[in-house]
């Protein structure tokens, strides 16, 4: 079963972490780098990436004409999408335990941060009772 894993991070301007002592941001950076290494050598990990922050993003839909209208940026958000993990495991404890481990990575003086990972079942198909 493939689950996303959604890392969302305190919003109000730019990403946090790039306030952090540098010594900490390179501890955040290699644990998460090695967290990704670790997960593709199982054989869970499908994709992984890290999303720019909120005063880069657009918001687009169809006007009338089919063409783009956008909206945005949204620095002021309460919280962003920092990045995400698409797993490939056998149970969703699995990709539980996998969310936990994210959550604990490193923040400043080598705290866990304790985020937050939404996890989602990333289904394969509609359901199979409809047509």
């Amino acid at each position: 079963m493939k689950y996303i894993l959604m890392m969302n991070t305190p919003g109000g301007g730019p990403y946090q972490v790039a306030q952090w002592p540098q010594q900490d941001l390179k501890a955040h950076i290699a644990f998460m780098m090695g967290f990704a290494k670790k997960l593709g050598e199982s054989g869970e990990l499908v994709a992984a990436e890290g999303l720019a922050g909120p005063d880069q993003a657009q918001r687009v839909r169809a006007g009338q004409d089919g063409k783009p209208i956008t909206d945005g940026v949204f620095p002021e958000s309460k919280e962003f999408l920092a990045g995400y993990w698409i797993v490939d495991v056998e149970s969703p404890e699995r990709a539980y335990e996998i969310a936990a481990q994210a959550s604990a990575a490193p923040g400043p003086g080598g705290a866990p941060l304790n985020m937050a990972i939404e996890v989602r079942q990333v289904m394969s198909g509609p359901p199979k009772d409809l047509p």
